[in-house]
């Protein structure tokens, strides 16, 4: 059965249950151990996974997730997966990944952004087509896409002052 839940009611759904508690065991002990919460316009919960529409995001600790829409795969009351799609941004303390779509494999650490991928550092840009990025190591691997960059990737790196 499918329940549909206002922002507030939602969240306090997905707090309580064991699923927050099984993915911060499983995936956010190697995030510091720091707490997930949720937020989104409207969603809804079943026992195998989670939805969040408008405003999507998901926090743990200095990490956060938006986009237009955000579903949650739940395996053995664990949240093993999740799926971003529409104006996605991952944003950690040093950089900030845009794209058209992302997957999180929690069991794997990596979030991996597709579409018209746009990773910054300061003033470092580096463009592409698909994105792999180690939530771990902070490690990132850029691959090119089809349109107009032919393929390529494209990064502008601006040298550290020497002060």
């Amino acid at each position: 059965m499918t329940r549909t839940f206002t922002t507030a009611a939602l969240a306090l759904a997905l707090l309580a249950l064991p699923t927050a508690g099984g993915a911060q065991d499983a995936a956010a002990v190697r995030a510091g151990g720091d707490a997930v919460s949720f937020g989104a316009d409207a969603g809804e919960y079943t026992p195998t996974g989670i939805a969040l529409r408008g405003r999507a995001e998901i926090v743990q600790g200095q990490n956060r997730l938006r986009a237009d829409s955000i579903n949650g795969t739940i395996t053995g009351g664990d949240l093993t997966r999740v799926e971003a799609s529409g104006n996605v941004y991952f944003v950690t303390p040093d950089q900030t990944i845009r794209g058209d779509r992302a997957v999180y494999v929690l069991a794997d650490d990596e979030v991996i952004l597709t579409g018209d991928v746009i990773l910054t550092q300061g003033q470092n840009v580096l463009t592409g087509g698909r994105l792999v990025y180690n939530t771990r190591t902070e490690a990132a691997r850029m691959e090119g896409g089809s349109g107009a960059q032919g393929g390529r990737i494209r990064g502008v790196f601006y040298p550290q002052s020497g002060d």
